[in-house]
Order: C-alpha cells, then sequence, then structure tokens
C-alpha cells in the first residue's frame, strides 16, 4: 500500500508535527564560520512580568492559554530581543519542527531576489519559459505573478481530506516534476483567487531549472547563511530518486531561527548592513493590489497575507504562523500540533497591541 501516494495517505493520515520524520530531505546548513544573529533573552521574572501584564484569556495567562491550545512553541519578540519564549506539550527549544505551507513565503523571498539577480527577468514572464516541459500550451498563458498571488486557474484540487485529491498526490506522491505535465487550466489566468501548493511548486521548479540548484541549496546560499540563522535545516523532498523539493511546505527549523526570518522582513531584509532581500521586493511582495482573501478572509498578496494596518504573516496547516508587525517592532512565533480552531491573527494582533512602546 505505501508504494503509491494513497497507500501512503491512509497508512499516515493527515499531516502532522512529526512529518519532518516521514520524508527525505535536503539539508540546509548554517555558517558556521559567521556569528549567528543572537536575539537578547528576557531574564524568566521579566518574561513572567510580561505574561502577567498580558492579561488572562479565558481566566487563564497567555501562556498557559496557548499551551492548552496545543502549541508547542511560542516566541514574542520587540526589536531583535526575545520577551517571551515558551515550549509545551513536550518541545523545548532544540525541537525541529515542520513549518508546513510557512515554506511558501521563503519561495517567495528567493522569487524577489532571484528577480534582482536578473535570473528571473520579470513577474510577467510565463511559466512555461522557466519549466519548458509543460505538455499542455495553454499553460503559457500563467505568469509568475499569478502563481504567486494564487491566482493560476489551474485544474487543481487542494482538498486536504481526501485522498483522492490533488493535494494527497503532491504531499505523499514521489515524482512531482511527472505530476506537474499533466496540469490544466480550469480558467483563465488572474480570474480569482484560488488557494493551490502547486503553484509554488511551480515557482520552486523554476528556480531549480534556470540555476540548477534546488530552493534548499538556493536557501541556504541566499537567506539562511548570509543572514546569521543559528541552527541547520532542512527541506523535505519527494523521493530519494527524483530529489524534487516540495516547495509548497516541508521546511523542518527550528522556532528561533523562524523568528529571524520574521526579523528580516521586519527589517526590510536587511542583517548587519547588508541587504539580504531585496527591500523593494518586501514592499512589493506585500502590497495588497486584488480582492484576493484567504478562507480565514485575510487579503493574500505574494505568498503572505497582509493586513491594512501594515502588519503581516505567513500561515501553515496545524497553526504554524510567523506574525509581523513593522509599526510596533513586534514578531510573533507560534507552532503547534493543531490550530485549535483559533483565530490566531486576531489573538497576535490584540497581544502586539498590549506590549508596551
Amino acid at each position: 500500500m505505501t508504494s503509491c501516494h494513497i497507500g501512503r495517505f491512509f497508512y499516515y493520515n493527515f499531516a502532522d508535527i512529526r512529518d519532518h520524520k516521514k520524508f527525505p530531505k535536503q539539508e540546509i546548513k548554517r555558517d558556521t564560520n559567521l556569528s549567528y544573529w543572537h536575539l537578547p533573552t528576557s531574564k524568566p521574572t521579566d518574561q513572567q512580568l510580561l505574561i502577567q501584564d498580558l492579561g488572562n484569556w479565558d481566566e487563564l495567562p497567555v501562556d498557559q492559554y496557548v499551551a492548552r491550545r496545543k502549541t508547542v512553541a511560542f516566541l514574542i519578540l520587540k526589536g531583535d530581543s526575545l520577551l517571551y519564549e515558551g515550549y509545551y506539550n513536550g518541545y523545548d527549544s532544540s525541537a525541529v519542527i515542520p513549518v508546513f505551507s510557512v515554506a511558501k513565503s521563503y519561495i517567495s523571498a528567493l522569487v524577489g531576489i532571484a528577480l534582482e539577480k536578473g535570473i528571473f527577468e520579470s513577474l510577467d514572464d510565463s511559466i512555461t519559459k522557466y519549466i519548458p516541459e509543460f505538455r499542455d500550451k495553454s499553460l503559457e498563458s500563467i505568469t509568475l505573478r499569478n502563481l504567486l498571488e494564487m491566482r493560476s486557474g489551474l485544474d487543481y484540487k487542494e482538498k486536504y481530506n481526501s485522498p483522492f485529491a490533488d493535494m494527497a498526490k503532491y504531499y505523499y506522491g514521489r515524482n512531482l516534476r511527472k505530476y506537474i505535465t499533466k496540469l490544466k487550466l480550469a480558467q483563465t489566468p488572474d480570474t480569482q483567487y484560488d488557494y493551490q501548493s502547486v503553484n509554488t511548486l511551480l515557482l520552486g521548479l523554476a528556480l531549480e531549472n534556470v540555476t540548477k540548484r534546488n530552493p534548499a541549496l538556493l536557501l541556504e546560499e541566499w537567506i539562511w547563511q548570509p543572514a546569521g540563522m543559528q541552527y541547520d535545516a532542512s527541506w523535505s523532498f519527494d523521493s530519494k530518486k527524483h530529489k524534487t523539493i516540495k516547495a509548497f511546505c516541508c521546511i523542518n527549523l527550528r522556532a528561533t531561527d523562524l523568528a529571524r526570518f520574521g526579523l528580516l522582513y521586519k527589517d526590510k531584509g536587511k542583517y548587519r548592513d547588508q541587504q539580504i532581500i531585496p527591500e523593494q521586493w518586501i514592499e512589493k511582495s506585500l502590497e495588497i493590489t486584488n480582492d484576493s482573501r484567504d478562507s480565514g478572509g485575510y487579503p493574500y498578496a505574494m505568498h503572505w497575507r497582509s493586513l491594512p494596518d501594515g502588519s503581516f504573516f505567513a500561515k501553515g496547516v496545524l497553526g504554524q504562523y510567523l506574525y509581523v508587525d513593522p509599526s510596533r517592532d513586534i514578531v510573533i512565533v507560534r507552532l503547534g500540533k493543531s490550530a485549535d480552531k483559533l483565530d490566531w491573527i486576531a489573538f497576535f494582533r490584540e497581544i502586539a497591541a498590549k506590549i508596551q512602546p
């Protein structure tokens, strides 16, 4: 049964927080010759005072409240400092955790860097310019911009609860490059928003085709090492035979390094006076330009959700979140075993508003 994606769906069932152990992966190495991005940490007494100042939620202080909500890591940063760092439900700071679709925002960053380097000429380039193996010529009408904005018009079903949906095939399948050759259009590109993980996969494949390096190696070279990430990470791929990175998900990392990625965006792409991600790209990729809204009603930009107040976030299944509020100089990370049916963004916004300037 495990020889096909349907069998693996029934064997493993739905995605869970241990999925980084199920798939082969490409290592993402930190730069051991560069001092890592140090995050000053508040004293335990100061952290507890902060928790008290944030008030009670369902008659519980914040740390107990988030722990009850199936959280495994919860970090609050102001400036470049950790105001609060908590781990729960059997996890600690050494835990490697899959961030699922938060990986899409890393792909967005890589696309922005590729544009600046001239590797991609324009967001309005056809995807077939970079993935010539498509069989359906109508896919020529899909641009890089359409993919980033989830407005490609592809015939693809994102459903997570069916072994026969496209998502199960792409998540558990072992030959992603073969699957994309069968893609077809369902409607004219840029007609409407439709969240489809295959869009991000195509961006990852375009990056790999043109650079001859997979997204994990590009992330290591362009962001992970120059931005001083503290630990090694990894990115899962489809099989040991094909080694196609699952660009739409499956970066596996520690919570503090996810926070560093958030700080990089908060600081407009700069670390130690080095521009890692182009500032112009960060602004462009977060801009609300159309009527796209995710399932929670939040505006969807280029692989980020952007809010009218200038805050933005990346989101993954099971309630993996990276929330950034530049106006308040705040970054919040929440990783968990389940989203637990909570509107985490509303929660983060209330928390951020309570933190003293």
